[in-house]
């Protein structure tokens, strides 16, 4: 039983400091430098104790086994909890199908800043929406998107900095 339990805690304390190595890697990246460096030093003590606890038994090829397992569930754990927490802004950019449709119009009625660009396609001029939301409202405008053009072409970058512009006069 206690062999099983240390199993369990090698296991445990990979899956959360890995949980924690990839929700401070996103923040990183996200310039939240503090919260990231807060994160880094209790996810290096869990990681040197669950190392610990593994290099004294290094004959065990199930303490090596749990460590592993927990590492790789971890990284998906981790990448699941900050999908869930959706830290940050995305920029959406939208190319309707339809070249007259007003969706900038009906987009902007329902609150979103909406900036229309003019590019060229294979069929001539196409107007280019760009939309800048936070993560969390990011399936909400693509659900609004859907139904107002199921056809448009969709793609979704990180927005890693918003300075001015709509942002900005909705601070005020």
């Amino acid at each position: 039983m206690e062999v099983a339990l240390g199993y369990l805690l090698v296991f445990a304390a990979r899956v959360l400091d890995m949980s924690m190595a990839t929700i401070r890697l996103l923040l990183v990246v996200r310039g939240k430098r503090l919260q990231a460096a807060v994160i880094g030093f209790f996810e290096v003590i869990i990681y040197v104790l669950a190392l610990n606890m593994v290099v004294k038994n290094l004959d065990n090829i199930f303490n090596l086994l749990a460590y592993a397992l927990g590492f790789a569930t971890g990284n998906y754990v981790g990448s699941y909890v900050e999908e869930k927490m959706a830290l940050g802004h995305a920029t959406v950019q939208v190319i309707p199908k339809d070249k007259d449709e007003h969706m900038d119009t009906e987009l902007r009625k329902l609150g979103y800043g909406v900036t229309v660009v003019t590019g060229t396609g294979r069929e001539g001029p196409r107007r280019i929406l760009l939309i800048t939301v936070r993560r969390k409202k990011l399936p909400e405008l693509m659900r609004v998107i859907d139904e107002l053009d199921r056809d448009s072409f969709v793609t979704v970058m990180d927005t890693q900095f918003i300075h001015g512009g709509f942002w900005g006069k909705k601070a005020k």
